[in-house]
């Protein structure tokens, strides 16, 4: 049958948008009672250290696969079952106490109704994304979620494409909510990704930071030559005066400090200490903090090293310092 809307692209995609508008207006009436029990039972399987199984045949099983992958990368342990494997040995990785999610337009297709009996032997709580809510696959599930579209954005109303967006979206939603309901953080995210551009702009300063003998420092009564030769020595712009008695952070010399010094009293600058030219009140940052963020502080700043500490703005024993070159070779922008 053909569709009777014109097959513009710019139309086409507000098929698929008028599609993902009325599947928030279901989310906001009736079908939130659904939705809320199922994401109880996927953060309670969460919780429970089980996973959550999602499975599909043909569009619907690429959905599924890729809302596996957003709960996995988000804290929520997930796993792909191709519905005709699991008949032949697969359904091994299904265990009680997991929960599965099985996508079907239609909530007919015939390998998905197979694979029903052996999910209920195993004690295995169905929830279902369907556009069938009075099919054999809803009727079966413990839960059914309605992902129903009044039209495709194919010309013939056949392909699925606003209905997959539909079932892409409301898995994206149920993946979310999972990992706000198990407070699952940056640093876990980070944990998860550790590589490519998410996982550079996931590093943390505690990764990057120069620490031990890398870390310039000097006590309140350093004589300026020495001072210099210590900034000299560790190439970071800047040197850290510590107490000698506990270690704690007193203040911070930057190559800023001694030009102005320099300026300011031209050779008498060598005659000074550590403690008569240090900035008492340097700019410090948490360990755990997220490199992007710490690019930031400095570039609002206008600096180019942060003082690492535990706790910062309190007097402590630093941790390390990082460089403002430390950050641009991660390329974080």
């Amino acid at each position: 049958m053909m569709s009777n809307h014109p097959t513009s692209p710019s139309n086409l995609i507000r098929v698929e948008s008028r599609a993902l508008e009325a599947l928030a207006e279901r989310l906001e009436g009736p079908m939130r009672e659904h939705f809320e029990l199922a994401l109880g039972l996927i953060t309670a399987c969460a919780d429970s250290h089980h996973r959550v199984i999602l499975t599909g045949i043909g569009k619907s099983g690429l959905i599924a696969r890729k809302i596996a992958a957003t709960l996995t990368s988000t804290g929520t342990p997930a796993h792909f079952l191709h519905p005709s494997e699991a008949l032949h040995g697969d359904i091994g990785i299904v265990s009680s106490g997991d929960v599965a999610i099985a996508l079907s337009a239609s909530g007919e297709t015939d390998e998905l109704l197979r694979l029903l009996p052996v999910l209920s032997r195993l004690k295995v709580p169905l929830i279902s994304l369907t556009g069938a809510l009075g099919s054999s696959l809803a009727k079966a599930s413990e839960i059914a979620l309605d992902s129903s579209v009044t039209e495709e954005a194919c010309a013939l109303n056949l392909a699925p494409t606003a209905s997959t967006t539909v079932m892409l979206a409301l898995g994206d939603v149920l993946a979310i909510e999972a990992s706000q309901r198990r407070n699952f953080q940056a640093a876990d995210f980070a944990d998860l990704h550790p590589g490519g551009h998410l996982g550079r702009r996931l590093t943390t300063v505690r990764e990057l930071m120069h620490t031990g003998d890398a870390l310039p420092h000097v006590t309140p009564d350093t004589p300026m030559p020495a001072v210099i030769y210590e900034m000299s020595r560790k190439k970071l712009g800047m040197t850290t005066v510590l107490s000698q008695l506990d270690g704690l952070l007193l203040g911070i010399i930057s190559d800023g400090d001694l030009r102005r010094l320099l300026e300011r009293e031209g050779p008498h600058a060598l005659e000074h200490t550590a403690a008569e030219i240090m900035n008492p009140h340097p700019v410090t940052i948490d360990a755990s903090t997220l490199a992007p963020v710490a690019l930031t502080l400095m570039e609002q700043k206008k600096i180019t090293t942060l003082i690492v500490t535990d706790a910062p703005g309190s007097v402590l024993k630093p941790q390390g310092v990082i460089h403002l070159h430390d950050l641009w070779a991660l390329e974080l922008s």
